[in-house]
């Protein structure tokens, strides 16, 4: 089962002050809007619908909290791409996203969202250099990673990387497909460490007389190859 199977909506933020009290450890998502921020959500969870997708950039105006145990959770934070949106709601979010990201103890890390077919733009590069200093891990989620070749994802994460080296140090990086749900695993074990919760061991195979049958092909293919070249003696 998925790492954050358990996550569900707990409760949207609009002022520091209504900030859940039980919170022990946080990990917040940001990213440009339409970089695949609520859908990686969704695919970390095995959820179709825990994050709302948007076509409209800046839907996400609050802090969206989803609990994954008690007093852990994953924030939806506001997309910072939201230049056609007014500026007193601007303001707004600016208001609530900077105190958030540089005063919440309760914060352990950032999950930095980039589309891997247009990574590094400005508004990326002001958010890593402005969190950098909070001495926070932040983890980059390359995005859309099925839209390109295995080639070209080789490039984009080395340019990623390089970049990122010259702002930082305590950052790591991997491309990921919310599409074809790849990148899962990589992610579940850096932000379950964060979060310090215990990846769950893959089911073990079931014991007894029908495992037993099936350990033993070899042999029911000799016989089938020997009696396929007519070496096979016939039973009366």
């Amino acid at each position: 089962m998925p790492l954050f199977q358990k996550a569900a909506f707990s409760k949207t933020v609009a002022d520091l002050r209504d900030l859940p009290t039980d919170s022990q450890c946080e990990v917040a998502f940001a990213g440009r809007s339409n970089a695949g921020k609520s859908s990686a959500i969704n695919t970390l969870a095995n959820h179709t619908r825990l994050a709302f997708v948007s076509k409209t950039p800046g839907r996400t105006q609050h802090l969206n909290y989803f609990a994954l145990e008690p007093g852990k959770y994953f924030v939806d934070l506001p997309g910072y791409g939201f230049a056609k949106a007014p500026e007193e709601i601007r303001s707004q979010w600016e208001g609530l996203l900077a105190p958030y990201l540089r005063h919440r103890n309760a914060l352990c890390g950032l999950v930095l969202i980039m589309d891997s077919r247009h990574p590094l733009t400005e508004l990326d590069l002001q958010m890593f250099a402005w969190f950098a200093p909070t001495g926070k891990p932040i983890h980059v989620l390359l995005t859309k990673a099925d839209k390109l070749t295995r080639q070209q994802q080789t490039l984009v994460f080395r340019e990623v990387q390089e970049v990122l080296g010259t702002i930082g140090e305590n950052f790591s990086l991997q491309m990921f497909s919310s599409l074809q749900k790849s990148g899962v695993k990589e992610a579940e074990a850096i932000l379950g460490d964060w979060l310090d919760l215990p990846l769950r061991d893959e089911p073990a195979p079931p014991s007894g007389l029908a495992s037993e049958k099936k350990a033993r092909p070899k042999k029911r293919g000799a016989i089938g190859w020997s009696a396929r070249s007519g070496s096979a003696t016939k039973s009366h």
